[in-house]
């Protein structure tokens, strides 16, 4: 039993965005800081906060996090309606190898080439629009981009919950949920940029992406994608 919980420390819930976690920060650092509010400032607190956000804010980091506390069989979405285990029998041998199957095939390995299709054409996309990223055409064309990602990101947030991952794929199911949101928010800074044309949010997208990958290829499912 874990006698600090980082979700409990930021009050979020387990499967939090990227999003709520910098706004829950940014909330209880002003809370409890001394500078700003000396009525319930605590310095112990600030700690606490500081290292819960370290670790949250961190994917590769919230992914272990998560393994170790077991908050990913209990608390996400790709879990979340899964029977429990007590009321039915675990499946086994030949049904549950058919579960991994379908699981792989039906979620798995459309949810991954959509994202590294999103993921991989970015880079293209902005070498274009760097030739002159005043330019109306290059910012349209890049505003066509942006909205075929998102219709592939749709259909993969569809798929993700459409089925419920087995238990032995727990940790593919996870690396697929940051996955997800990692390139969410890495589409939301990107769109920032045609209104702005403040580059500072096409690297926070392009890092964003980068992450994503990484999430994608270190994922355990990765290696039983296609037979």
């Amino acid at each position: 039993m874990h006698d600090s919980n980082h979700y409990r420390t930021l009050q979020i819930n387990n499967n939090a965005t990227a999003a709520e976690i910098k706004k829950a920060y940014r909330r209880l650092v002003k809370m409890f800081h001394p500078d700003t509010n000396q009525d319930t400032a605590n310095h112990e607190e600030i700690i606490k906060i500081n290292a819960a956000y370290e670790v949250l804010s961190d994917v590769e980091q919230r992914v272990k996090y998560d393994e170790q506390i077991g908050n990913w069989d209990t608390s996400h979405p790709a879990v979340g309606n899964r029977e429990n285990p007590r009321q039915t029998k675990k499946p086994g041998g030949k049904e549950a190898d058919e579960k991994v199957e379908e699981w792989l095939k039906l979620v798995y390995q459309p949810i991954n080439r959509w994202l590294c299709s999103i993921v991989s054409s970015l880079e293209q996309q902005l070498e274009d629009l760097a030739a002159d990223p005043f330019d109306e055409q290059l910012i349209d064309e890049f505003q066509e981009y942006l909205d075929t990602c998102r219709d592939k990101l749709k259909k993969a947030q569809t798929a993700f919950r459409s089925l419920p991952n087995p238990p032995s794929l727990a940790t593919s199911a996870a690396h697929l949920y940051y996955a997800l949101n990692q390139v969410s928010d890495g589409l939301e800074e990107l769109a920032y940029f045609p209104a702005s044309y403040d580059d500072r949010y096409l690297h926070t997208g392009k890092e964003m992406f980068r992450i994503a990958k990484q999430l994608l290829d270190f994922s355990p499912g990765s290696n039983t994608r296609e037979k």
